[in-house]
């Protein structure tokens, strides 16, 4: 059996725990960071249920004694650069996966640094001597069960797993500390009356396909099992581009969801186009009043990265969410990915044929029209700052996350 050399860092309440260290005197209080909307909150306003993504005035409902500040976010990205490089100090292989996460590796540095869990006492102290910041770090034998280690570490510990007791480990542990487990999904297995991790890996696997799909059944029937053969990216190319938007409590009216999937699209479009990149697959996720989410993706004969088009597309998706479920009234976050990205540093024309969706089509006259537009916005952004220019059509977009925060948060590209 391997050993357990992969390592999982996660700065503990991370946006929370900067502002607490900004400002000393927020130390051992409830605070959130946003207004609107929560973005994040400190372990002492977790505990009266406050949660990322909730609105604040229900967060207030829950602890009338909670305190907003608005945010530091280039303090965000400096000192989440500094936690993730000690890692690199103790080895090559890092695979950052968020401004406040990493993997690594430490198999073969043990003659100079010592074993795994010296490793990670070691990193623990560094971050905070050197950054100010509690971070919590798990270790394993894979990096599915090392991530759920650092969760089980949290607040600000250490936990290393055995490898010869890994699955008496895991097996105890609640299902939703898995990858993959959302609300909708746990609400799905605890209708089958699985709970933990170990009642997932003693379902059949095919009850579990047919309630969650082949993919994602099979999927976490493996990772239950702790079967994750997955290796450490350290050129971890982005897979996707995404965004998303908590809008609160608000009426599934024209008014609100056009706006804020213009303003998503705006902000894709343009990470697209600054990496040379477009995409084929559009993807919309919809999260209505009980916070259960539905999505809905089209994939498209040639990639785009133009933003009209595709708000045009995520805006059709979204009507025939809403057409699906005529029941809902509320929506409470919507959120647009596009996926099989490739490279697209210029637009490729296209015959000079009448098409239906010609608008839509990257290299029809009309495509080709809005990439050069966008292509123009994004030099006169790139000169004076995002704010110097924008669509109409956003106006109106429930702006209660910062961008600057969703420029952190979006992970992936």
């Amino acid at each position: 059996m391997d050993a357990a050399t992969i390592l999982h860092a996660d700065l503990d309440s991370f946006y929370a725990s900067v502002e607490q260290l900004l400002d000393p005197s927020l130390l051992g209080k409830p605070i959130a960071v946003g207004g609107g909307v929560v973005l994040a909150a400190s372990y002492e306003a977790k505990a009266y249920g406050v949660r990322g993504g909730m609105p604040g005035r229900r967060a207030r409902e829950l602890c009338p004694g909670l305190i907003f500040v608005g945010g530091h976010f280039g303090e965000y990205q400096k000192l989440g650069d500094a936690a993730i490089a000690i890692l690199s100090d103790f080895t090559p292989s890092v695979e950052r996966i968020s401004i406040d996460e990493a993997f690594a590796d430490v198999a073969g540095t043990e003659n100079l640094f010592g074993p795994p869990a010296a490793i990670a006492t070691t990193i623990r102290r560094r971050v905070r001597a050197e950054v100010g910041l509690p971070i919590s770090v798990g270790v394993a034998r894979t990096k599915h069960l090392a991530k759920i280690a650092s969760q089980v570490a949290k607040p600000d510990g250490l936990v290393v797993v055995d490898p010869a007791t890994e699955l008496t480990f895991l097996h105890d542990l609640p299902v939703e500390l898995m990858w993959g487990v959302g609300p909708a999904t746990r609400a799905r297995l605890a209708n089958l009356g699985v709970a933990t991790i170990g009642q997932l890996a003693a379902t059949d696997s095919h009850v579990l396909e047919r309630l969650l799909g082949p993919a994602a059944g099979e999927k976490l029937k493996s990772l239950a099992w702790n079967r994750d053969p997955r290796a450490i990216e350290t050129d971890r190319r982005a897979r996707s581009a995404g965004a998303q938007s908590a809008l609160g409590m608000k009426p599934i009216e024209e008014r609100i969801f056009r706006p804020a999937l213009r303003h998503l699209a705006d902000r894709i479009g343009s990470r697209l186009r600054a990496k040379a990149l477009a995409g084929r697959t559009v993807n919309v996720r919809v999260r209505f009043a009980d916070l259960h989410s539905v999505t809905h993706a089209a994939t498209l004969s040639a990639p785009v990265s133009a933003t009209a088009i595709i708000a045009e597309i995520a805006e059709d998706l979204a009507r025939e969410v809403f057409a699906m479920h005529p029941g809902e009234a509320i929506i409470s976050l919507l959120a647009i990915s596009i996926s099989h990205l490739e490279p697209q540093p210029v637009i490729q024309l296209d015959l000079p044929l009448r098409l239906v969706d010609e608008p839509r089509r990257p290299g029809s006259r009309q495509g080709a029209a809005r990439w050069a537009a966008d292509r123009a916005m994004d030099k006169v952004r790139g000169r004076f700052g995002w704010a110097a220019i924008g669509y109409g059509a956003t106006l109106g977009a429930a702006h209660s996350v910062p961008d600057a925060f969703r420029e952190l948060a979006e992970k992936e590209l």
